[in-house]
């Protein structure tokens, strides 16, 4: 049994088997999920658990090269700068129509409890080399 990181088995997999330029998608309970795409469901409840507990775990196993939200979190600032800050990149911003198109490309989508509008991002995978 793991003692640490990503618990949750089909989470846990999904981060491992990414590739260079692969994509996930850690989502608020609200952001439509694409027929073709894996969703990881981890609601619970209202904020249960949250955006960016989730965001920080995938985050501690996950090289990430790039990653990009809707352009309207911008009303949500603070929420921005803790995304930019786990991250530690500043993201590329889209309009949401538009983020809603680029998750049909997405590996999987990871729902979280999260009831703050916007509060998705797109993950892009890298190598650590």
């Amino acid at each position: 049994m793991k003692s640490s990181g990503i618990l949750h088995g089909e989470m846990s997999k999904v981060v491992a088997l990414l590739g260079h330029g692969d994509t996930i998608v850690i989502s608020d309970c609200g952001l439509p999920v694409p027929p073709n795409v894996q969703l990881i469901d981890l609601a619970v409840t209202t904020g249960v658990p949250d955006f960016l507990i989730v965001l920080k775990a995938v985050t501690q196993e996950l090289h990430v090269e790039a990653c990009t939200v809707a352009e309207e979190l911008e009303t949500n600032p603070t929420l921005l700068e803790k995304i930019s800050s786990l991250i530690k990149l500043e993201p590329e911003k889209i309009t949401h129509e538009r983020f809603k198109e680029e998750t049909q490309r997405a590996t999987a989508i990871i729902r979280t409890g999260e009831f703050t509008p916007y509060s998705n991002v797109i993950l892009t995978a890298g190598v650590p080399f």
